[in-house]
């Protein structure tokens, strides 16, 4: 746009043909020209020969307008033409400034229409002419184009051409405004676009950076709507016009469209849009947290999605690792929630903006769903969901062997694995390094039976790398259930007796009593003790591979076979080694 100018009251000097359009007292009261039906004319004949389709205003008295002529004698003789001047007249109609039949020809004329008016002499110049110009008793003829027309009683006129269902703000006295426009005469001639200079206009309203009536006009817009604005020229540019473009006394027609809106003093709105039930926890500064977003400038125009990736924004928050006004905005979230952060440019990317999708000074509003957030302080959250009615002495520790059943899924509630899928529990010996360290965790301590919830923060589940399957960063909640449990074996052992061992155990162990215990003599006498409940083996592994693996460790020489020298319990073992270090 152009810049604002003082606006002026005053009438413009007219040129000295346009004189002719005066008022001029004629001598006497001719007769004049006959009338088309042969008798004189007692009135200004009007002929609407272009009456365009709407017609919002009619010439009034009082009513300043411009407009062009040609004017003509009856042989169609020309006198006087505004063309040839390029000059509109721009004049008040019905005060006495114009010629009577020119006056009453104007009235009920809507801008764009076109007349031919036909002046008797006493409507016009009468019997004494102009000298030189207009002989006496003259019918004059008048081919007129009206341009513009106004009152200085106008104000500006907001027409609302489409309203966005949702208006977040409207523009106040002191706010900045980004807005595409195109800027025409009332007769539709164009001035100005924003259009064809690839970017909004920009600028604040309220201040006097604009024209007055723009000031007006803008007030009350919504971020997405369009109007139009037409204004008076004593609220545009005035008497003196703009350049070139803008005539003087020219009335002003603005279709706007409002991109967004702000103002320094803005701090970042929240709206929630969704929020789930049961919001134990909400995100603080510090937290690391996985969302999705959508960012939209504020008419809408998208400019960013994680969605469009298929994968998480994955970042802390509060920690100046992202926009003030997303650190501020995702803070007080909960796991799940939906909701709409806008942020004015100043906690953004500024009147810069970055790239080629976001503008300077632009307001961005990000719909954000919260998939999880976690700190690194974080332990494992424990839930009981239910426990067995039977009285429960013992539970589960460091070393047991346990059986369980668990359902594995994001906070967002997308599953991933299940034991039910393969038909039997899951098997597990705690602290053995075998699951996840956060499940490790959550399953101590439960009775056969026991269900519970486990959140498990990333850095004891998979970590920012995650696992096949599993997002990087990504807190799991498991729902497990305890089957069964089993003592485990102090670490090194596959097998513990539940009392003292055999005074003479290699004699015992020596079936057929020849010095030398093969493997199938090994294997007969370990069962034997399981079964007679006199030991246990390692829980949950293949009984056949462990009492192979504890034959293996007895044959020293590797020659298939154990000798009396050869066998040694493991806490004999032990016990010579720390003689040996001491």
């Amino acid at each position: 746009m152009f810049p604002a100018g003082p606006p002026s009251y005053s009438l413009l000097r007219l040129p000295v043909l346009q004189l002719l359009l005066l008022v001029v007292q004629a001598v006497g009261r001719g007769l004049g020209r006959a009338s088309p039906a042969g008798g004189p004319l007692e009135d200004v004949v009007i002929e609407r020969y272009h009456i365009p389709r709407a017609c919002p205003r009619e010439v009034q008295m009082g009513d300043f307008v411009r407009y062009h002529y040609n004017g003509t004698f009856e042989d169609g003789k020309k006198f006087d033409s505004s063309y040839d001047r390029n000059t509109l007249v721009a004049i008040v109609v019905g005060v006495g400034r114009l010629i009577t039949g020119m006056d009453r020809g104007l009235m009920g004329m809507c801008v764009n229409e076109r007349r031919r008016l036909i002046v008797p002499p006493h409507l016009g110049y009468g019997s004494i002419g102009l000298a030189g110009l207009i002989p006496p008793d003259a019918t004059l003829y008048f081919d007129v184009v009206l341009l513009d027309v106004w009152n200085k009683e106008d104000t500006v006129q907001v027409s609302i051409l489409l309203r966005p269902p949702h208006c977040p703000r409207m523009v106040q006295d002191g706010d900045f405004v980004r807005y595409h426009y195109n800027g025409t005469l009332l007769d539709g001639t164009s001035f100005d676009t924003s259009y064809s200079r690839g970017g909004t206009y920009d600028t604040y309203v309220g201040s006097g950076w604009l024209i007055k009536g723009m000031d007006q006009g803008l007030l009350g817009m919504c971020p997405g709507e369009r109007r139009k604005i037409i204004i008076p020229p004593f609220l545009a540019y005035g008497e003196k016009g703009y350049g070139t473009v803008i005539p003087p006394q020219a009335s002003l027609v603005f279709h706007v469209l409002l991109i967004d809106v702000h103002n320094p003093k803005d701090t970042v709105q929240l709206e929630t849009l969704e929020l789930p039930p049961g919001c134990v926890r909400r995100a603080v500064a510090g937290d690391f947290m996985r969302y999705h977003y959508n960012g939209s400038l504020m008419d809408g125009t998208l400019f960013d999605s994680s969605y469009s990736r298929n994968h998480t924004y994955n970042t802390y928050i509060g920690q100046g690792y992202i926009i003030p006004g997303m650190d501020q905005g995702l803070q007080g979230a909960c796991v799940g929630e939906r909701r709409r952060i806008t942020i004015p440019p100043h906690l953004a990317y500024g009147e810069n903006g970055t790239g080629d999708k976001i503008p300077g000074s632009a307001v961005l509003i990000f719909n954000v769903h919260v998939v999880d957030f976690h700190n690194p302080a974080d332990v494992v959250e424990i839930k009981t969901l239910s426990r067995p009615s039977e009285t429960c002495n013992e539970t589960t520790k460091l070393g047991d062997f346990v059986r369980y059943h668990y359902n594995c899924s994001l906070l967002d509630g997308t599953q991933l694995f299940t034991s039910h899928d393969y038909g039997a529990p899951q098997e597990a010996t705690l602290g053995a390094n075998k699951v996840i360290e956060g499940l490790d965790m959550g399953l101590q301590g439960m009775c056969v039976g026991e269900r519970r919830q486990l959140i498990v923060p990333p850095h004891l589940a998979h970590g920012e790398n995650g696992a096949r399957g599993v997002p990087g960063s990504a807190v799991l909640r498991f729902e497990v259930e305890l089957v069964s449990r089993e003592d485990g074996l102090p670490t090194g052992y596959l097998f513990v007796w539940h009392d003292d061992p055999p005074a003479n155990l290699f004699e015992d162990m020596d079936l057929n009593k020849d010095g030398e215990v093969p493997p199938e003599e090994f294997s007969t006498f370990i069962k034997a003790q399981v079964s007679e409940g006199k030991g246990r083996l390692m829980p949950g592994q293949d009984p056949e591979k462990t009492i192979g693996d504890m034959f293996q460790n007895q044959d020293r020489n590797q020659d298939g076979k154990i000798t009396v020298e050869e066998l040694k319990l493991k806490s004999d073992e032990d016990q010579e080694r720390v003689h040996e270090e001491l």
